[in-house]
Order: structure tokens, then sequence, then C-alpha cells
């Protein structure tokens, strides 16, 4: 019996593991709300109570993958470890306390491994893709060729997501006047992608996609799929005008309704209204009118290269 494969990518402000058979099948996956972010805006450093919370995932996950006889694997931490002071020494702890060896890539590979799981999503008739990750630390935005192995054209990485945008910016709940301040701070780079991708030389040639779980939550909303169910949406389209009324909703909400809500919940809470400001001003920027949504991004990517490492 052939063993099986397995991806982890530890963001922000979630782990996730994904385990695939050889042919590149899924087995098992599981996603866990660590929070390893939390706090690192101000301290620059994770917290203790983060690092627990992740080693206890992490050690979770080492048993999964002994469960589920994984012969292969990659392990990927992104934005949060590149930042933190003791990003290294943690990573460091987990290779000797869980046994997962965590590698911390760059932020060009990190939007290269979400492209080329979006475009798993992707119309092949369409020439262009523009796919944006918006995690828990960072948001990435690249430009590609719609093809088996795409060439990135351009790509940007902005230093602000979901976790450490609603710490800076007070943004738990919607203040208007904070939300004006991390529009510019977005501003700056959609611009610099505007003017350095041509991008709107290629708009109307190219599909865009957004992964993560705030646009996944966005159009489950939109289509009124009663309750968030990433599954369900993962390749679905929606119009921005669609997505601006479940967005205005959101910001109407306090943090206890936002809690209470079927399409968010306690744990997305915290941070979707910093997300829902920097995901609506990336599209209103670079003038996109329909969207994609994609719960494919860097895991599957990983699987699909272990795959081929295997066959070759």
């Amino acid at each position: 019996m052939l063993g099986n494969l397995a991806a982890i990518d530890l963001g922000t402000n979630s782990c996730r593991l994904r385990i695939a058979d050889s042919q590149g099948n899924l087995v098992f996956r599981n996603a866990e709300t660590v929070k390893l972010g939390e706090g690192l805006y101000k301290n620059r450093r994770f917290s203790d109570a983060a690092v627990e919370r992740a080693m206890k995932c992490l050690s979770q996950y080492a048993q999964n993958m002994i469960d589920y006889r994984v012969l292969r694997y990659r392990a990927v931490a992104t934005a949060s470890c590149r930042i933190a002071d003791n990003g290294a020494k943690f990573v460091k702890m987990v290779d000797e306390l869980c046994g997962v060896k965590l590698e911390i890539i760059s932020a060009e590979e990190e939007a290269v491994l979400n492209l080329k799981g979006a475009r798993l999503n992707a119309n092949p008739k369409i020439p262009y893709l523009l796919v944006y990750d918006l995690g828990g630390g960072s948001t990435e935005i690249t430009l590609a060729t719609n093809e088996i192995n795409p060439k990135v054209l351009y790509t940007i990485s902005v230093p602000w997501g979901a976790r450490n945008a609603a710490e800076a910016f007070d943004l738990i709940e919607y203040n208007p006047d904070n939300a004006v301040r991390l529009r510019a701070e977005i501003k700056k780079y959609t611009q610099d992608f505007l003017h350095n991708a041509e991008f709107l030389m290629y708009q109307n040639q190219c599909e865009c996609i957004a992964t993560s779980s705030t646009p996944l939550r966005l159009v489950s909303m939109v289509w009124n799929t009663e309750g968030y169910n990433k599954d369900r949406v993962d390749g679905m389209a929606a119009e921005t005008r669609l997505i601006d009324a479940q967005i205005a909703k959101i910001q109407q909400m306090s943090y206890e309704e936002l809690s209470q809500n079927q399409y968010i919940g306690e744990n997305r809470a915290p941070i979707i209204v910093a997300a829902t400001v920097i995901f609506k001003q990336i599209y209103d920027d670079l003038q996109i009118k329909t969207l994609t949504a994609s719960l494919k991004g860097a895991q599957e990517a990983i699987i699909e290269d272990l795959v081929r490492q295997w066959r070759g």
C-alpha cells in the first residue's frame, strides 16, 4: 500500500492540514483557528498563549499524519513567522516538540502557491488570472498567465491582513475614521499594482479569483447558503456590487451580532470587519466587477507538487 501525502499551511490566524493519497485525492483535512499572530502587531513576538495553541494544533497534525501513513509532506509558515522576532525560535520548537519541520516561505513563494491552487477554479479559456489572498498578516496580489505552469507577470505583498489590521486600526467593530486610515494604507499598494502590472490592460482577458475565508463567507452570504459552507461555494462567482451589500451589513453589526452571525461566528468576529475593508478596497481600486471565491490555495498546490515528485 502506497503512503499518503500531506500539506500543512500555518498562517497568522489559522492552521490547515490536508492529507491526500498518492494520486492527490483528498483523504483527510482539518483547519484550526490558532491565532498565532494575536498581539503580534504590537509586540513583534508570538505570545506564550499563541505558541501554546499552535503547538497543540501541530502536535495533533503530526499524529494525524502518523495515523494516515503519510510518507511525504511539506509544512509552510507564512507572514506571521516572517514578521515575529521569535519566529525562527518557534519553528525550532515545532521541530523538536512536534516533529514537524516547518519552512518559513517568502511572500513571493506564498503568492505562487496560492496562484497554483486558485488556478484549479479558473476557466481554462481565459488567458490571464488575478489572484488575491487575504491572510491574517498579509495580502498577496498576483497577475499571471492562466496555464499549467503559470508565468507570474507581477506580484505584490501588502503587509496588512485581517488580524494585524484589526489590531493596528482598532477595527473589531466598524469605525469610519479608522477604516479610512486602513483604506489609505491599502491604496498605496493597489496603486503600485495598477501602475507596475499595467493591470487595466489585462482586465478584460482576466479572471479574478480571491482565496481565503473572507471571499468564501461573503459569497455564501450573497447566495444565501444558510450558513458558511466553504465547500458549496468553492469556485462560485459573484458580482462585486452584490458583495458590497453584504459588506455593508457586516460593517453595521456590533461585535455580539458578528459573533452570533451564521456566516461569521466567534472565531472570525474579531477580524472580519478589517478583512472586509481590505477586501473591498482591493476590488474597488482594481475595478473588478466579478470575482470567484476559492477554497483552493497553497495546500492544493503543495499536494500537486508532492504528487509530481512522487511520480517523477
